[in-house]
């Protein structure tokens, strides 16, 4: 697997091969199997891979709060909502999200671990989506992560293979 500062790079070198995978799979997968192929390279891979030492996710991104978070997290943190909002979020976004003010997230400890613990956003918990189901229609969000998350990358590279791609 790539190491965390290769994934931008490599994907960036690949930029018209995924394009052109991404066209193939429009026109050639089956959206159950693509699913079933994305979901089992997903649990295989992040089965032996520690996050915590990558963090490109967090690095790379604004953090995105759902306001029915906001109270829980300021609560978590031992602030108040007041504080909590103005110290770590900006405004809402169209779907309702504060986001955190700065990249990388906030919340990112140098560890590699998020201040918020077990109250890490949903959006958090589930990046970078290769487990969710309906990817055959959600493949351009897949190749924005092919280039931040080396999981992300090596998932398209296996299946690649798997269909037997070449460009």
């Amino acid at each position: 697997m790539l190491a965390p500062r290769k994934v931008k790079f490599e994907a960036q070198k690949r930029e018209n091969e995924n394009l052109e995978f991404r066209t193939f799979l429009k026109c050639n997968a089956d959206e159950k199997e693509l699913d079933q192929q994305f979901l089992a390279l997903h649990d295989e891979l992040f089965a032996q891979y520690d996050c915590n030492r990558c963090r490109n996710c967090c690095k790379m991104y604004h953090g995105s709060i759902p306001e029915e978070d906001v109270e829980k997290d300021a609560l978590y943190l031992g602030i108040d909502v007041t504080d909590f909002t103005e110290q770590y979020l900006l405004g809402k976004d169209s779907e309702g999200n504060y986001q955190t003010k700065h990249k990388p997230c906030d919340f990112l400890i140098a560890d590699g671990s998020c201040k918020l613990g077990d109250c890490k956003p949903e959006s958090c918990k589930k990046y970078p989506y290769t487990n969710q189901p309906e990817r055959l229609w959600s493949l351009y969000s897949v190749l924005d992560v092919v280039s931040v998350c080396p999981v992300a990358f090596e998932i398209y590279e296996r299946l690649k293979k798997e269909y037997g791609f070449k460009k």
